[in-house]
Formats: C-alpha cells, sequence, structure tokens
C-alpha cells in the first residue's frame, strides 16, 4: 500500500495575502488586506480594527488551533500576541484561525491566510486592496443585532426607527465600503511612506 505524503507546509514569505470575514452574517462581510509576513498578532489586530471599521472600544482575542492570544494582561489565559508571527503561523502549518472582537456583542472574525498575493500596485503594507459591504455599528448587538437593526431601518414606519437612525447619528448603508479609502487610513495609521497628507 502507497503511503501518501503529508501535505506540505507554504514556506514563510515577503508578503501575504489575507482574507477576513465576519461570521455568522449573509451577505458577508470581508476585507482583503496585503501584509509583511513578519507582522505579529498584535500588529494584525490593529490592521483588522481600522479594516473592517471597528473602533478599538472593546477586548480581542485570536483563536490559534484553539490557543488564545491577545493584549497582554487584558485576560487571564491570554498569550502574548506580540510574540507571534504571521509567518511563524505558516511554518506551524496554520492557514485559517480566528479573531474574535468584543466578548459582549460576540463579533468572530475568520482569518484565512491566502495561497497567492493578489495581482495589486500596492507597495507599501498593510494594505487594504478589496472588500464587500460596511461595518455593522459598535454595540449593536452582534449577528443577531445587527440582523434586528437593519430590519427596522428597511421599515420606513417602524416605531423605532427613528431612535435607531438617531443612536447610529443618522443614514446607514450596509453596502458601503471603499477600499481606497479604507487604505488611505491604514495608511495613516501604520505611518506608511506612501500616507496622504493630512489636510
Amino acid at each position: 500500500m502507497a503511503k501518501t505524503a503529508p501535505p506540505k507546509k507554504r514556506a514563510p514569505t515577503g508578503v501575504l495575502s489575507l482574507k477576513v470575514t465576519l461570521r455568522h452574517l449573509k451577505p458577508p462581510i470581508w476585507r482583503r488586506i496585503l501584509v509583511r509576513g513578519g507582522m505579529t498578532l498584535g500588529d494584525l489586530h490593529v490592521a483588522i480594527q481600522v479594516a473592517m471599521g471597528w473602533q478599538n472600544g472593546h477586548l480581542h482575542a485570536f483563536d490559534v488551533g484553539g490557543e488564545q492570544y491577545g493584549e497582554p494582561g487584558s485576560m487571564d489565559d491570554l498569550a502574548d500576541e506580540n510574540r507571534l508571527t504571521l509567518n511563524r503561523l505558516i511554518k506551524m502549518g496554520v492557514s485559517r484561525f480566528g479573531y474574535t472582537y468584543d466578548f459582549g456583542d460576540d463579533w468572530e472574525h475568520e482569518i484565512q491566510i491566502e495561497h497567492a498575493v493578489p495581482p495589486s500596485t500596492a507597495t507599501a503594507f498593510p494594505a487594504c486592496v478589496a472588500g464587500k459591504r460596511g461595518c455593522p455599528p459598535e454595540d449593536c448587538g452582534g449577528p443577531f443585532g445587527y440582523a434586528e437593526l437593519l430590519e427596522i431601518l428597511a421599515t420606513p414606519d417602524h416605531p423605532e426607527r427613528e431612535e435607531r437612525l438617531e443612536w447610529i447619528g443618522g443614514d446607514f448603508d450596509p453596502e458601503a465600503f471603499s477600499a481606497s479609502a479604507t487604505d488611505a487610513t491604514l495608511a495613516q495609521v501604520f505611518r506608511r511612506k506612501d500616507a496622504p497628507a493630512p489636510v
């Protein structure tokens, strides 16, 4: 009986393409970001916050094969997210892992390390090169609360509509997303050399 060879682990690389998808929502909300392989999970946390449109006002954790990583001292039983790089994950054979933001709303994200960097004009990283749909408002109650919010906003005569619009600060378009605007924000947050000058 012939032995099958174990799957080959990919070698670490200079630039990685990551697809970050918010779980439990349809249609999906996702972002594709290009990052350096030497990026730590701590820096990836910041990149995800910017790319998705979160405000970084809640705790977070990465789940890598059942091991939890996060900001040191933020919660018990978390390994230091600043000590694990994406290249190290690749060496460990990891191609998908989780990221949870806000343990009240429980926004769960799936992060996929894609096999090939898509064609891009990006020369500085991290860079947002694609995505779909806007980020849910913070503190709206997770996927269930967000679905309820969208239903209320889509019903012009709903008794809670005006109150919800006031709470989120005006009109809300769940389809609105701009990769170029998101990338410009990433450039400023990470002080990329190609960042536009502040106005």
